[in-house]
């Protein structure tokens, strides 16, 4: 008797991760076994997970996780679980089965798509970086190196051999189709969602992170400082500004850039700013309603490239963004299409402390603010887990039914 195809679905970060990789793949994998078999390949430790009606198994990787910044350790310890996964995927994956993957670590999707072309499986890949685009972007690689040169001829393969790519961003089609192995068919538009319920959060006298704050507006930032983040920008911008009573820099996080923020502040020592280090899940509600508009700044070249998550949760609590990017991005476009605050130009301190001027004198207004904070809700609303995660198991059903991949609009 044939068995039935399951989907195998494999991430190096998953629950007890709290990261939002982790929590994203792991709401993905749960909605799918609501219709299917589903086994959950991990690379964290203590993930593993027995078998359970209308659950995922979940395999756990032997996976070793040095540091971010240590870069080389790092290269060797995904290169070696990257290794072990297409060991296991051998295992794992019958013809007519789908993998399904993300692109953390970077050189996962090719032992995937390969293992799954190997098997006569199915393959999916959520693009959530776009490589070596985001290496380029972070000045880590040079455009025209033989490394990215190397990487897109390899991805040009991967793309062949893929039978759909989940974007999270309407920008990163343009960048995917300059691929000869990627088609439009293949190109599925699902973006990430809120993980805070949509609702308008003042902010209260008794919030922990606001009471030692004198400063009438305050400028928040939060979450993962990668590479390619700049936090150069933000620390510039608040020494430009400290001679501005009114305007206080709470900024809180993990990574890379959060380490140069610590750094810069321990030398200059800026009165107007406030370094907060990363927050517990149950604390995330408070730290956000703690500011009046929240940066997301990144380098130049993000468009196509990286889209922030943490942006819906802005929105679920009613405040506008102060996005550094390039017009085209993602994030930007809806910011521009909701007004739902600002978009400056990357590497260029002086506007955004321009644009948290004129932010500070906006939003003074209780009319202006209640308006924004309205429709920064209610474009919230549209990111809901309930339609991503339906649109997820839609398009793994269609995998798993042998019908073509149809392009959502």
């Amino acid at each position: 008797m044939r068995k039935p195809r399951k989907v195998v679905v494999v991430s190096q970060h998953y629950p007890p991760d709290h990261s939002t990789t982790a929590a994203i793949m792991a709401a993905i994998a749960e909605r799918i076994a609501d219709d299917a078999e589903v086994v959950v390949v991990s690379g964290m430790p203590g993930s593993a997970q027995p078998a359970a009606p209308g659950r995922p198994v979940v395999v756990e990787i032997k996976n070793w996780l040095p540091g971010k910044a240590a870069l080389l350790k790092r290269a060797l310890a995904e290169t070696l679980f990257t290794a072990r996964i297409f060991l296991a995927l051998l295992t794992q994956l019958k013809r007519g089965d789908v993998a399904l993957t993300v692109t953390a670590p970077f050189v996962l999707p090719y032992a995937v798509a390969a293992a799954a072309r190997l098997k006569g499986a199915k393959s999916a890949l959520i693009l959530h970086d776009l490589f070596p685009d985001v290496l380029v972007m972070a000045g880590l690689l040079k455009p025209s190196s033989f490394a990215a040169r190397a990487l897109r001829a390899i991805n040009a393969l991967m793309f062949r051999a893929l039978n759909a790519v989940i974007v999270i961003g309407r920008d990163a089609e343009k960048l995917l189709l300059r691929y000869g192995g990627m088609t439009q068919d293949k190109i599925r538009f699902i973006p990430n969602w809120t993980t805070l319920a949509p609702g308008y959060r003042p902010v209260s006298p008794d919030n922990p992170f606001r009471k030692a704050i004198a400063a009438r507006f305050v400028v928040g930032l939060s979450g993962n400082l990668g590479f390619t983040h700049d936090p150069d920008i933000v620390f510039e911008a608040a020494r430009l500004l400290q001679g501005e009573r009114d305007i206080h820099f709470l900024l809180s996080g993990w990574g890379i850039g959060f380490d140069r923020l610590k750094e810069m502040q321990a030398a200059a020592q800026l009165a107007n700013v406030t370094l907060v280090e990363r927050v517990a899940d149950d604390e995330l509600a408070a730290l956000l309603s703690s500011a009046d508009v929240w940066l997301i700044p990144y380098r130049k070249n993000v468009a196509g490239v990286s889209v922030p998550s943490r942006f819906y949760n802005l929105l679920a609590i009613g405040r506008p963004v102060m996005l550094v990017s390039e017009a085209e991005a993602e994030a930007a476009l809806t910011v521009k299409e909701n007004q739902l605050g600002w978009v400056v130009t990357p590497s260029r301190p002086d506007q955004l402390a321009d644009a948290i001027r004129l932010a500070a004198g906006s939003l003074a207004s209780e009319a202006q603010s209640a308006a924004m904070a309205e429709r920064a809700v209610a474009a919230a609303r549209t990111f809901s887990p309930e339609r991503a995660l339906g649109s997820y198991a839609a398009l793994v059903g269609e995998l798993l039914g042998n019908r073509d991949v149809e392009r959502t609009a």
